[in-house]
């Protein structure tokens, strides 16, 4: 069977050039998936401060809820401080030379005019942590005294200073002017700027004298399994302990940010692909084994058995989906990489990110690939192996009248599915509603394709008439092929369908979220002035704006939180978006309130947006426990809900507490009521970096944006596919009617009647997918739109729909257009011969 397979393949080369391609393809953006993945939890950058450490000990990141699977787990959004009082316990382990621990805080040299000297971020340690690099001294000595600084060489050639001279910092507060006791180098460190403080002054300026950011190890000459026992002796610390590539992720917040973001990005965008890729190959091999039917059926009549037929398209698709598959899977390092760079571009992954590349996720991705391939021929196989032979050689000269009616029940429980599921962001707000109208969407389309002959044949027959009275001879050629073919159609319509629905929905989706996250802010913000800051704005400023007479002000600090809901299966663990404000934030802020009294918001306390509340079943005075944004556990007093989530998130903390759980220890923002402008802009002046703006929403947009830009590469790395996919059915569906155009011609049709006959057919296909496609995303994007904003228009430019429409238009028509012409290159004589 193995030998009668590759010989079919071989003879039939340009017939599995659509399923190879379509395996190809797939496999590699699976394997893209897969290796972002795994770089998610392996990858990151050559660790620089603490090249010199073998181990480093750090906060551990990792929120797990008690009673949850292995699977219920959330990345922390801030690195947690660990206790001081670890460094003795850790350095009493056997084979530990020694534990050094390290704070770690922003500070920057700034020049005369207040503007950054580095072009690359500062941060400040603690002197003793210098040996982690290790940095030594070129000139000068170490810091002792408060006032004292040792610069990195690099940060003082910029600042075109020596030991002895004098620079101004900035920490949490305005600059500060230092005396330089000594110049320090390293061999390599190339990401950040270090400033080194005597001992007591950086516990100071790290704000938390009893607890540092890290501590590195240093292993006696020797030891083995040093990490190993470090995890015994601190498993109850609720630290990580990191060696080789992970102490990059300990150093730099930004590669624990990325591991983190690349791993649920490609989990959840990796779902799409198998999806996709199980769709188009599933469609791209039915369609191929419908084109075989003559063959099938000639099988069938000379004595070949049902299970022979299965075997055989079995055994075919096998041979043709491993060797994609392989080719596949090693395309997909190339698209990683490709992913990874555009990535950086758009500031989500660092520009020196390595990604991991092993075995593992390209064999998933061959084996996903080979077993879609293999189910979807099964599939496909059924019909044409279980006929008898006389039905075989009957059903083989004309298409089947209508889908089978498990395929439609499928298609109609789908579709009443995909209605039901375009109602969730009526109940579910925010970012996961809109989540929920992209699957939506998804299941629409697949209910829509299995139900595709029935309603394309329903259009059609509204259609040909028109058609045929409109067009002359082409005209009605067309109409006559769109009736007598409805299935054949269908099968071309699908990928353009999938491709204008899934693009619709994706843009409008955020496009939809943002704007009512924008109007709703815009709408809660009422202060006159907001003070912002490029990397925070310090503490002391909202309370020295409230000395400026007739001044209200408020801190705004944005955040996150984690929550953890049982469900019927086990745990779901969730990051929530959160802010933290003043209790005196009634003048400056309009949250909504429906209960309780933002003035109760205090240390200790949280008020919670009213559809959460309800979800949890929490009201006013009652005791809700979460994570705070650094995975630090919290239980706090509910003192009020309210309505405005997108603005502020569904959890409003006390400032103080926010503040306390995040990394920078600053405001996000600081809003300010009928104050003078003028007192206002000289006080922001002394401070680099902060600017006074008017009547803004205060809503950090980077983060929307940037999110935005990630989704839309990784959307348009799988409508490049789907794009692929369309051409490939398209150009498949219509080379196989050679011998048609062929018997067209022997009876007197001429060539550009042919041609007029096809372009009738696509205008109909790229019509009829527009429309499908339209319907399929128009209906969760308006209840989207209803829930978000109260209207069921979606926001955005209508440019990018005429833009998703007109591409789909030119791929469907030029693809028709193109494999049409090269079908009729032959003599007609000759081609009416030759295998369908």
């Amino acid at each position: 069977m193995l030998s009668l397979a590759w010989q079919t393949v071989k003879a039939r080369t340009s017939g599995f050039i659509g399923a190879f391609v379509a395996v190809l393809c797939g496999t590699a953006l699976v394997a893209a998936c897969g290796i972002l993945m795994e770089s998610g939890f392996r990858g990151g950058v050559p660790t620089q401060r603490y090249a010199a450490t073998d181990v480093v000990v750090s906060g551990d990141r990792t929120v797990r809820p008690p009673g949850g699977d292995v699977l219920a787990f959330e990345h922390a959004a801030e690195q947690p401080a660990i206790p001081a009082a670890l460094v003795g316990k850790i350095a009493a382990v056997p084979g530990v030379r020694a534990a050094v621990p390290e704070q770690t805080f922003p500070a920057v040299v700034v020049g005369q005019d207040g503007q950054p000297l580095a072009d690359r971020p500062s941060l400040g340690h603690n002197w003793q942590s210098a040996v982690l690099a290790p940095f030594t001294l070129q000139e000068g000595r170490a810091p002792e005294a408060a006032g004292e600084v040792v610069l990195d060489s690099a940060l003082a050639a910029k600042a075109n200073t020596w030991a002895g001279g004098e620079v101004r910092i900035t920490t949490r507060s305005a600059p500060v002017t230092y005396r330089v006791s000594g110049i320090a180098a390293t061999a390599d460190i190339p990401r950040q700027a270090a400033v080194f403080f005597s001992e007591a002054e950086a516990s100071g300026l790290a704000g938390r004298p009893d607890r540092v950011t890290a501590i590195g190890v240093l292993a006696e000459p020797g030891a083995h399994d040093l990490a190993g026992r470090l995890e015994g002796v601190l498993a109850a610390d609720h630290v990580t302990v990191s060696t080789g590539a992970d102490r990059s992720a300990a150093e730099f917040d930004d590669v624990s940010q990325t591991k983190s973001i690349l791993a649920i990005l490609a989990g959840s965008f990796g779902g799409y692909a198998v999806l996709v890729a199980i769709f188009v190959v599933a469609s791209t091999l039915a369609l191929g084994v419908e084109q075989r039917r003559r063959e099938f059926a000639l099988l069938r009549a000379v004595g070949a058995t049902p299970r022979q037929v299965r075997k055989l398209i079995g055994v075919e698709t096998t041979v043709v989906s491993a060797v994609a598959g392989v080719l596949g899977s090693l395309l997909g390092i190339a698209v990683s990489n490709g992913l990874r760079d555009a990535f950086a571009k758009i500031g989500v992954v660092p520009a020196d990110f390595a990604l991991t590349i092993s075995p593992i996720p390209l064999v998933a991705a061959l084996l996903i690939g080979v077993a879609a391939a293999r189910i979807a021929a099964w599939s496909a196989s059924r019909r044409p192996s279980s006929i008898s032979p006389v039905e075989a050689l009957g059903e083989a000269a004309v298409q089947r009248r209508d889908a089978g009616r498990v395929r439609l029940a499928i298609g109609w429980v789908l579709l009443g599915a995909g209605l039901a599921a375009t109602t969730t962001p009526l109940f579910l707000r925010g970012q996961l509603g809109a989540a929920m109208s992209v699957l939506a969407a998804l299941v629409l389309i697949t209910g829509l394709s299995l139900v595709g002959p029935r309603v394309v044949g329903a259009a059609v027959r509204l259609i040909a008439p028109v058609l045929g009275r409109t067009a002359g001879v082409s005209g009605y050629l067309a109409a006559a092929n769109v009736r007598k073919n409805s299935r054949r159609l269908a099968a071309a319509i699908t990928p353009l369908m999938l491709a204008i629905g899934f693009a619709v929905v994706n843009f409008y989706s955020q496009t939809t979220f943002t704007a009512a996250v924008q109007q709703e802010t815009t709408r809660s913000i009422t202060a006159d002035h907001v003070i912002t800051g490029g990397t925070g704005v310090p503490v002391e400023i909202s309370a020295a704006a409230r000395e400026i007479p007739g001044a209200t002000a408020t801190s705004l600090v944005r955040t996150q939180v984690i929550t953890a809901t049982e469900t019927g299966d086990g745990v779901e663990v969730q990051r929530r978006a959160a802010s933290g404000l003043d209790a005196s934030a009634g003048g400056t802020v309009d949250l909504g309130v429906t209960s309780g009294r933002l003035a109760d918001l205090t240390a200790g306390t949280v008020a919670l947006s009213a559809g959460h509340a309800s979800w949890e079943g929490k009201e006013v005075g009652d005791t809700v426990e979460f994570w705070f944004a650094d995975g630090q556990p919290a239980r706090l007093r509910v003192v009020a809900t309210y309505e405005h989530d997108l603005a502020f998130g569904d959890y409003v903390l006390a400032a103080a507490d926010a503040r306390a759980h995040t990394t920078a220890a600053m405001d996000s923002a600081v809003l300010v009521d009928s104050a003078d402008v003028t007192a206002l802009r000289e006080l922001t002046s002394r401070y680099p970096g902060l600017r006074v703006e008017d009547r803004v929403a205060a809503q950090e947009q980077g983060d929307q944006r940037t999110q935005f830009l990630l989704n839309l590469v990784a959307v348009g790395v799988i409508l490049g596919y789907v794009a692929i996919s369309v051409s490939n059915t398209l150009v498949m569906s219509t080379a196989a009617r050679r011998r048609e155009f062929a018997l067209l011609r022997l009876v007197g049709t001429g060539r550009r009647q042919v041609v007029r006959m096809m372009r009738a057919e696509a205008v109909v296909t790229v019509g009829l997918a527009a429309v499908l496609g339209t319907a399929v995303a128009a209906v969760p994007l308006a209840v989207l739109a209803i829930g978000l904003t109260g209207s069921p228009l979606p926001a955005g430019g209508v440019l990018v729909y005429l833009g998703v429409l007109a591409g789909a238009a030119v791929l469907g028509v030029v693809s028709i257009a193109v494999s049409t012409r090269l079908s009729l290159r032959g003599k007609p004589i000759d081609t009416i011969g030759t295998q369908a």
